[in-house]
């Protein structure tokens, strides 16, 4: 195992990081990967478990819907501050910490003996969650040279996709397996051994880089930032199913202004000479804020039309959770391989695979309203949806890991993990605000006692506001430099 411990600090601290050609890097992108892959499990797996949970441990209908926030919730209150502390720290150091939690925390999850203590826990696991989360991409700039990045982001496209379709469909099989009796509580559990072999890579195949020295954490924009997204993300996580009452707005409202507190005080602390949370000079690169803009409308578009798919083939179809999880796995297929053919090309076509990608997924949409208005809904079969499914997918595919590349691209060593925390946060935020406008269009076409006919005219409906939100995505991408390394 080869580390890195060289250099010192200075009046302007540098980061001394593991050489390009990190001898252990393949294996470290396995290791990150596996924090990636818990995660995403853990986001997804208790929406098909809950309604047992809540059966075994007397939960209502607000217990099911807490079981998801409170994770979402903690794991966007502290994502910038987890990606800083890896700056400061180091972030192999705060690799281990996030997975040592995060793997004791899902333990405890699976021992929870009543409501209070489970959604305790899934608070807990979100929390370690932040400080884990934001350190991989920082880690694979650490251990992979300018050549290698495009490859490296490049497998976290198949390992969303794998990890956000398995979830539901692991929980399924768990659930049904009821493994040594277990029931419900084998979905936490499963990560004990996931967690133990990402604590033990880290250890073993993580580069331990000398941290920035003589630099501090920034306590008030902590608080600022904490509070502003929670402030977002608490009515859009729970408006819907409240009916939207006036104290959401307030919510958001308030958000927003916390946010733009937050933002003005990162200024102040950098004219001061203080460090700041967030390097105001990053939004001064049109890498950054350009991804990050075209982020926000990117995630809204894709998560809410996901969503609106996955209650359509449950609520519509009458399908079970685990058969609505395998028909939508060609699109879990696609992202596999859309992602290995962009990671081939995107350092040949720059932005122009998001241009590609956008419009696959577009015309993958597309297929998808059409079948819905040629075969009614009692004639549909899963195998139906397969070829759009995976049109989709593939054009997912090669948006993922090109994006990740441009926004954190020309980030700097020393602030990669606050920009790859607002880059994770920026997704939270954009996946719940398409679950919360997108999934309330849908509902809301569908009407307050629908059928079959009914639950497929609104999904048909809603399909295309998504595919406006991809047209305001293709337009976004010129804002981005033409390659990921142009600094114009």
């Amino acid at each position: 195992m080869a580390t890195t411990e060289t250099g010192s600090a200075t009046n302007t601290p540098a980061r001394t990081a593991a050489p390009p050609g990190y001898r252990w890097r393949w294996l470290g992108l396995a290791v990150v990967l596996c924090a990636e892959v818990m995660d995403l499990l853990d986001s997804t797996i208790t929406t098909i478990a809950a309604p047992g949970i809540a059966h075994r441990l007397g939960g209502g209908t607000t217990f099911m819907q807490w079981l998801g926030a409170a994770y979402t919730l903690a794991f966007a209150l502290g994502l910038i501050t987890g990606g800083r502390l890896g700056d400061l720290y180091g972030r192999r150091r705060m690799y281990l910490l996030g997975a040592i939690g995060f793997t004791a925390a899902s333990v405890a999850c699976g021992l929870s003996t009543g409501p209070a203590m489970l959604i305790a826990c899934r608070a807990a696991q979100g929390a370690f969650g932040a400080i884990l989360i934001p350190q991989g991409l920082g880690l694979l700039k650490d251990m992979f040279g300018p050549k290698d990045q495009a490859k490296a982001f490049g497998a976290f496209g198949p390992v969303m996709g794998l990890s956000a379709v398995g979830g539901p469909i692991l929980a399924g099989v768990l659930l049904g397996a009821n493994l040594f009796g277990t029931g419900w509580r084998s979905i936490f559990l499963i990560n004990l051994p996931i967690g133990l072999a990402g604590i033990v890579g880290a250890v073993l195949f993580l580069p331990s880089v000398r941290p920035t020295r003589g630099q501090r954490l920034d306590p008030v924009g902590m608080l600022l930032v904490g509070s502003g997204l929670v402030a977002l993300l608490y009515p859009l996580v729970q408006g819907r199913e409240l009916g939207w009452p006036w104290w959401s707005f307030a919510l958001l409202a308030l958000g927003a202004a916390l946010l733009a507190v937050f933002a003005a005080h990162q200024v102040r602390r950098s004219r001061a000479g203080r460090d700041p949370l967030v390097l105001p000079a990053l939004f001064r690169r049109r890498s950054f804020t350009g991804g990050l803009v075209l982020g926000i409308v990117f995630f809204t578009a894709v998560m809410g039309v996901t969503l609106s798919f996955a209650l359509y083939l449950q609520l519509g179809l009458g399908y079970s959770p685990l058969r609505a999880s395998l028909t939508s796995a060609p699109n879990a297929l696609g992202i596999v391989v859309g992602s290995i053919v962009g990671g081939a090309v995107a350092g040949r076509l720059g932005r122009r695979i998001l241009h590609l990608g956008v419009l696959v997924i577009a015309a993958g949409l597309a297929a998808l309203t059409a079948l819905l208005t040629l075969v009614g809904a009692g004639d549909l079969a899963w195998w139906h949806f397969a070829p759009a499914l995976l049109v989709l997918g593939f054009g997912l595919g090669t948006v993922f890991a090109p994006l990740f590349t441009f926004v954190l691209g020309d980030v700097s060593g020393d602030h990669v993990g606050a920009g790859a925390g607002l880059l994770n946060a920026v997704q939270q935020v954009a996946t719940a605000t398409g679950t919360a406008v997108i999934g309330s269009l849908f509902f809301g076409l569908a009407g307050s006692h629908p059928d079959a006919a009914a639950w497929t005219a609104a999904l048909r409906t809603t399909i295309p506001v998504a595919i406006v939100l991809l047209a305001v995505t293709f337009a976004l991408a010129y804002l981005l430099p033409h390659h990921a390394s142009d600094q114009g």
